[in-house]
């Protein structure tokens, strides 16, 4: 789900915009997250559903405030790329911090980085692209829009030249570029479809689950960390965990399953920051009624 932009950006006025302070961009997020909630029903209700089906328990007010929640940080994280992309370096730095307590980001050699689908994925990117001296490579799944696609990837080249690898691509040049020593953002959190996927709880929901985190790591004999950022007051926040111990192990169903424990217990403390728009029940196990009406 892109907003439309219908000339290509005129990095003048975007250089322009970039000096103003995050709370206008987080109000003008939450205006534009407002009209989007509500001329966008699809979506919505997708939204919608998969809390229900992640939150059975939960009261449907509260589901509707994290639909809300997720409408609104979509939108101003979408309104962040100006600053992030367009704004000065030292603002970037400042306006993103680096938890790192167990110093994975300054391991040497390769290291694979599990990284969800929150919305403070690119302000993550611009971060560690900028400032930590690595080879850095990422799937990218080209935009309808080709305004926007020519505008996300010039952004997320900024610091440097990372590699986006297209997901025609597929992972043979992950591969390669693990055993060369790139690092990897990884983002396997979403519904792939049967192929290189194995049904495991997500919320106690039978999920499509690609086992490419563990296949990967396996396959390089790389470490594997979380690294996730967060909206915060002032900015985002980049958290990394520690590299996971016994992982792989061996068990793709086993390894999926606590990639998708690990994503769960971030999800609890920031549910209106997760990608609820994505339809991540689309693919059911056989017999299973679909997940949605549309």
């Amino acid at each position: 789900m892109s907003p439309r932009i219908s000339s290509q950006p005129a990095s003048w006025w975007l250089r322009a915009l970039a000096h103003l302070p995050v709370p206008v961009f987080r109000v003008a997020g939450g205006v534009m997250g407002a009209g989007l909630m509500a001329l966008a029903p699809r979506r919505r209700r997708v939204v919608l559903r998969n809390l229900a089906l992640c939150f059975p328990d939960t009261p449907a007010w509260q589901r509707w405030h994290w639909t809300w929640q997720t409408f609104k940080h979509f939108s101003q994280s979408f309104l962040d790329r100006v600053w992030l992309w367009h704004g000065p370096e030292g603002r970037v730095r400042r306006r993103i911090r680096i938890e790192d307590p167990h110093g994975v980001l300054q391991r040497e050699g390769p290291v694979l980085f599990f990284v969800p689908h929150f919305y403070g994925l690119d302000a993550g990117w611009a971060r560690v692209t900028l400032d930590v001296p690595r080879r850095w490579w990422t799937f990218y799944a080209p935009q309808d829009n080709p305004t926007i696609d020519r505008w996300v990837k010039e952004g997320r080249r900024r610091f440097g030249a990372p590699r986006l690898v297209s997901r025609r691509e597929g992972v043979r040049p992950l591969v390669k570029g693990l055993r060369d020593g790139a690092s990897l953002f990884l983002l396997p959190d979403m519904d792939f479809g049967v192929r290189n996927s194995v049904f495991v709880p997500f919320f106690g929901v039978p999920t499509a689950t690609v086992t490419s985190l563990s296949r990967l790591s396996s396959a390089v004999e790389v470490p594997v960390a979380t690294l996730c950022c967060r909206m915060v007051g002032g900015g985002y926040r980049i958290e990394m965990s520690d590299v996971w111990a016994d992982f792989p192990s061996g068990d793709d169903e086993q390894d999926a399953r606590r990639m998708n424990e690990a994503l769960e217990r971030l999800i609890v403390t920031m549910p209106g920051q997760y990608h609820w728009l994505h339809r991540r029940f689309k693919t059911r196990p056989a017999g299973v009624p679909p997940a949605y009406d549309d």
